[in-house]
């Protein structure tokens, strides 16, 4: 693939498969962003509104019962259009399948009607016969967790609007509060009208019980109000069943609690480098992948979300992408979401070794397994396995372990007659070919036998069976690399399958677990132009499709292959754009598939990329783990700050010491303990 560069009117032509990579080369890959949001002092991101119209986007919020997913925008005009809509997990409804939760969607349009001196606001939307309306303008959009909408009114602008939006945290509903201020000089007359508005589904298509969805007004009427005083009024979106009342709501501590939890999620396991980009995009990332676990009749549950994916859990998004995450995080509902999914896993378990399904969905009463064993097994024991050593509790590595046996067990039986594990599909359920054997179920494999050896040894179980997963580990790594190592499309890498001969993102896998016998070719193929587009790598070379989850394992895996500089260019470039471009502000999902939807575990997987990936954190034992930092150029220092994991709370921070020499400082109790290592070469951290 060639990049063709123009200077006084000759073309160069340069080759990008070689490993080396110039500045310029990169700085030509990568597309110029213009950024559409800022960064506050307060770690909050700010759209303020300028001549870039229209512009539209949406966002998700969640709390333990509802889900709030959110378009605005703003027109030519400089006027705001919201479309809600609201999820409600565990209020179900039939036939039983994983979207089945009742959802319901509230425009402008269907809004109480709001008069300023007894003219509409935005009579455009609510009554196009009325011409006397009062006009409104944004002037900025903010968010952290909660989306907040600034505006003008009136062709004098003598009155400002604040409309807040955000998800309650532990109840069946979604809030909206509209602040209005008098900001001119004389009294102004505000209403907002009256509105209960009802929708019941047929109770043959509710289950247990019938559901309600109510739309209800606070403090609605009409208020005087004075210079420089404010008024502000309040709209609910909440589920009901039937027989029990709905729930008394104060919608201004039903904001301050949004607002608590929010900050207690910041306040977990904070990064800190000289990139303020990196640090909010991680703080961000930490809100999205912690706020989406609903509380359900069988315990909390972490759900991608999406409109779509609720009350129910995966084998990858779950089990391999975020709990490992919750680990290091020390959020409580986190870890309990992360042990109710392994559990749920493990009811599954059986003597004939019959395949766990891919997904239970629907509270725990029914499972989805269409895709047939997409390397399921393999997710399952690899996330559990590493979950368990870093969240480093005896008693719940104790309750994990058969399932992480019965799941190797199950794997082994699946080795093929070329040592390597055979599966119907992949985690993207046969979207793309896939073969009979694929190199990520492999490489999870791979990892989980290491990470159950150093396990069994935490748990005393019988010394014989660790050096049994370690050999079988061994022998995995050799057949991964006689199977799936080949050269494709000029890059000495790796083929996704027996008979792939097109470049696949998923080549990154191996990166992530210490497979570095083909890190040169692997890395240049990943940042190739064959792989690498605007929005992260190609599904599969050649064509649009792009999965963040890939993208973010690259990340890690360039990381913890020690090519430190590199990484770092594309992680500023997609830190970048996915905090403060045209859609924020996390990590997606897929496109064109689900428009770029704010999955939940993709950001758990973000934030891996540091962990694991810059801080390059590697679970050993319940109380230790093997450090491999890697310190991009011009930093001084990083720290990861409030770190829980591996039974202990602590600081690590990472400093430049000596030339070629890094500083590795714990700091747990009012106590430090300092390591001083190469750069490029790792350590044992013991806590």
């Amino acid at each position: 693939m060639n990049i063709s560069f123009i200077k006084k009117g000759c073309c160069f032509f340069i080759w990008l498969s070689s490993f080396s990579l110039s500045l310029l080369a990169q700085q030509s890959h990568l597309p110029v962003q213009q950024d559409r949001w800022r960064i506050l002092p307060d770690g909050s991101i700010e759209w303020p509104i300028d001549n870039r119209l229209p512009h539209n986007d949406h966002v998700e919020m969640s709390g333990e019962k509802v889900s709030m997913w959110v378009q605005y925008g703003v027109n030519s005009e400089g006027q705001p259009a919201i479309n809600r809509t609201m999820v409600f997990p565990t209020f179900r409804l039939l036939p039983v399948r994983t979207i089945a939760s009742m959802t319901y969607n509230v425009t402008d349009g269907d809004l109480p009607r709001f008069l300023i001196n007894d003219k509409l606001l935005k009579a455009g939307v609510y009554n196009a016969a009325v011409a006397t309306d009062m006009p409104e303008k944004v002037t900025s959009i903010r968010q952290k967790g909660i989306l907040q909408i600034k505006s003008e009114i009136g062709k004098d602008k003598s009155v400002s609007l604040q409309r807040t939006l955000f998800p309650s945290v532990d109840k069946p509903v979604a809030l909206e509060k509209w602040v209005f201020t008098n900001t001119g000089k004389q009294p102004v007359k505000i209403e907002m009208e009256y509105l209960y508005r009802e929708v019941r589904p047929a109770v043959e298509r509710t289950t247990p019980v019938p559901h309600s969805f109510i739309v209800t007004t606070i403090n609605e009427g009409l208020k005087t109000v004075a210079p420089g005083d404010s008024v502000q009024f309040g709209i609910l979106y909440e589920a009901a069943d039937k027989g029990n009342p709905l729930p008394s709501v104060d919608i201004n501590a039903a904001y301050n609690d949004r607002l608590q939890r929010v900050s207690n999620i910041v306040s977990l396991l904070q990064l800190e480098t000289p990139d303020p980009v990196l640090n909010t995009a991680f703080a961000f990332a930490k809100i999205r992948a912690t706020e989406s676990i609903y509380k359900t009749k069988g315990g909390y549950l972490h759900g991608p979300g999406g409109l779509r994916y609720y009350a129910a859990i995966w084998a990858n998004d779950q089990a391999e992408y975020v709990n490992p995450f919750f680990a290091f995080l020390g959020d409580e509902t986190g870890n309990k979401s992360a042990m109710n999914a392994y559990r749920w896993f493990a009811k599954y378990m059986n003597d004939e070794y019959r395949p766990i399904p891919s997904s239970i969905i629907a509270e725990g009463d029914a499972t989805w397994h269409g895709a047939k064993d997409r390397g399921d097994m393999a997710m399952i024991a690899y996330g559990a396995s590493r979950y368990a050593l870093t969240y480093g509790n005896h008693d719940s590595a104790k309750v994990l372990w058969p399932l992480i046996e019965w799941c190797l067990e199950y794997l082994k039986r699946k080795v093929n007659e070329q040592g390597v594990v055979a599966s119907n599909s992949d985690e993207l359920e046969n979207r793309f070919p896939a073969g009979k054997a694929n190199l990520h179920t492999s490489v999870l494999y791979y990892d989980a036998l290491r990470s159950a050896a150093m396990l069994g040894r935490q748990l005393n179980m019988p010394k014989e069976q660790s050096a049994q997963y370690e050999k079988e580990a061994q022998t995995m790594r050799k057949n991964i690399e006689q199977f799936f190592g080949a050269k494709v499309e000029g890059f000495a890498t790796y083929r996704y399958y027996e008979g792939n001969d097109t470049l696949r993102a998923w080549i990154c896998s191996p990166l992530t677990v210490g497979l570095f016998e083909r890190k040169e070719g692997t890395i240049a193929a990943l940042f190739s132009p064959r792989l690498w587009t605007e929005d992260g790598l190609a599904s599969l070379a050649g064509n649009a499709t792009f999965w963040d989850r890939s993208t973010l394992y690259a990340l890690r895996g360039v990381l913890a292959a020690g090519e430190t500089e590199k990484a770092m260019e594309f992680l500023r470039y997609y830190s970048q754009r996915r905090l403060l471009g045209e859609h924020v502000p996390y990590a997606v999902e897929a496109y064109p598939e689900g428009n770029q939807r704010h999955l939940s575990a993709e950001s758990g997987l973000y934030c891996r990329i540091y962990t694991e990936g810059l801080f390059g954190m590697r679970p050993v034992g319940f109380n230790s783990f093997e450090c491999s930092p890697r310190l991009p150029n011009g930093w001084k220092q990083m720290a990861l700050r409030n770190v829980h994991s591996f039974g202990n709370v602590f600081d690590l921070i990472v400093h430049r010491a000596d030339k070629g020499k890094l500083n590795i400082v714990i700091k747990k109790g009012g106590k430090e303990a300092s390591y001083i290592i190469k750069e490029g070469a790792s350590t044992l951290i013991q806590l």
